[in-house]
């Protein structure tokens, strides 16, 4: 019976183990969610940066560290540098013509992301931070202070 009874409580932990869904397993797509935790994605985003891998989704934040000028070039973009917990620091090129400005953003300020990441020699840049029209790529966004900007 004592053998029967355990054998029982190994299949229950086993289908818990297997079959229970993280409650940070949630949908990436939706602001509120994360897939990871942020000390994963910190992890995701140093290890593309050391091995020079780029077309990774990627979600975290980050403090504000420099608001710099809009890219005015072809499709505009706002520009921000912000320091993950990991202390490594990303660009953010958040399209502008697709999606709205993060008009209260300052310097100090936390941001959360989700979004491509693509390697550069300074950190990384994290883009599609918006909606796709064509709808061929995962839409991503950008939330500060409670607000979601897609």
């Amino acid at each position: 019976m004592k053998k029967l009874l355990l054998i029982f409580i190994v299949l229950i932990a086993g289908y818990k183990f297997l079959f229970n869904k993280d409650s940070q397993s949630l949908n990436a797509a939706q602001p509120s969610a994360t897939v990871r935790s942020i000390d994963n994605e910190d992890s995701l985003i140093s290890n593309a940066y050391a091995n020079h891998k780029s077309d990774i989704q990627v979600s975290g934040k980050g403090i504000v560290i420099k608001i710099l000028p809009d890219d005015n070039q072809g499709s505009k973009h706002q520009k921000l540098v912000i320091k993950l917990a990991s202390g490594q620091t990303v660009l953010i090129a958040h399209n502008i013509d697709l999606a709205p400005r993060v008009s209260s953003i300052r310097q100090g300020d936390m941001i959360q992301f989700y979004g491509e990441y693509e390697w550069n020699e300074k950190g990384g840049v994290i883009h599609w931070t918006h909606h796709d029209p064509n709808g061929s790529h995962v839409a991503g966004w950008l939330k500060h202070n409670g607000k979601t900007y897609q």
